[in-house]
């Protein structure tokens, strides 16, 4: 019976998607589930959860903290928009040009600092925007007569070593995800085009922007998440989660804080549950913007 009903048609897809809906249950229904409940409870490690309604939830409202770290993930989910689509965007044509001599050796070591630990790059680059004259962007400047600068104590220039990190390491991962959106688009477009008389920058507009369309959508996705879930990154950077100021204070830093750090897992769920719908908001409105719900005309 139960060898009939494994090798039935119908059984099947059944079969198949089993282990995907079994682990998407344990490992996000589940936990998603349990979140939204303690976010209505004032709950501790070692102590009986109590019901406090939406307490949580007006704390959070006027809590100036949580507020910057919500500002300061936003300004970085933003910043790597205007810097990690474009670039890599161009990078990738570039590459994919025939024109372009060593093309492997440049995919490799675009793609090299996605391979390096977050732990071990952050580390890096604290040193290379330490506040000492000896650290190594201070030593460049000074041959210029320009600073020493304290970067990871200002705003605006630690929000630049943030990005500068963030550049360094996904720029490659986003590069190659380009380059795979290039190689669907077929040849005969850009030969017919140059027959035309279309420059490459014509080309450029109107061949390769329109047919990355899916691809950038994807990236655009991705990148809006791991803006806003951008943690470690920061954690390595400031050398833990007390930034001065809380300059460098994430909305993940913020529930890690309240959360592991003072034991109020009940307010951090809140944290959590409030981090999922902004980014579920930001990306469902901008998927809706660039008509990704639309059904295809036939």
């Amino acid at each position: 019976m139960i060898k009939k009903f494994i090798y039935s048609q119908k059984a099947a897809p059944y079969v198949f998607i089993a282990p995907f809906v079994i682990v998407f249950l344990i490992f996000w229904i589940y936990p998603l589930s349990n979140s939204v409940v303690m976010s209505f409870q004032e709950r501790m490690l070692g102590q009986v959860p109590k019901w406090i309604g939406y307490s949580n939830y007006k704390k959070l409202a006027t809590d100036t903290v949580f507020l910057q770290a919500v500002l300061n993930s936003v300004k970085y989910m933003v910043g790597t928009l205007v810097l990690l689509i474009p670039f890599p965007m161009l990078f990738a044509v570039l590459i994919n040009s025939k024109i372009m001599i060593g093309r492997e050796f440049f995919k490799s070591a675009f793609f090299l600092p996605a391979l390096t630990s977050v732990a071990v790059a952050g580390t890096i680059f604290r040193l290379i925007f330490g506040e000492m004259e000896g650290s190594l962007l201070n030593s460049i400047l000074s041959v210029f007569g320009m600073g020493p600068f304290k970067y990871l104590k200002d705003g605006t220039l630690s929000y630049i070593a943030l990005l500068t990190l963030a550049c360094w390491r996904w720029t490659g991962v986003n590069m190659l995800y380009f380059l795979s959106g290039l190689k669907s688009i077929d040849n005969e477009y850009y030969e017919a085009a140059a027959i035309d008389g279309a420059s490459a920058f014509q080309q450029f507009k109107t061949i390769t922007m329109p047919l990355l369309k899916p691809t950038t959508i994807y990236v655009v996705t991705i990148s809006i998440y791991a803006g806003l879930a951008m943690f470690t990154e920061s954690l390595m950077m400031f050398n833990g989660n007390n930034s001065p100021k809380n300059i460098g204070l994430t909305i993940v830093g913020y529930l890690y804080r309240q959360g592991i750090e003072k034991n109020k897992l009940g307010y951090a769920a809140t944290v959590g549950i409030v981090l999922l719908v902004v980014a579920m908001t930001i990306n469902l409105t901008q998927l809706a913007f660039t008509g990704m719900f639309k059904k295809e005309e036939d």
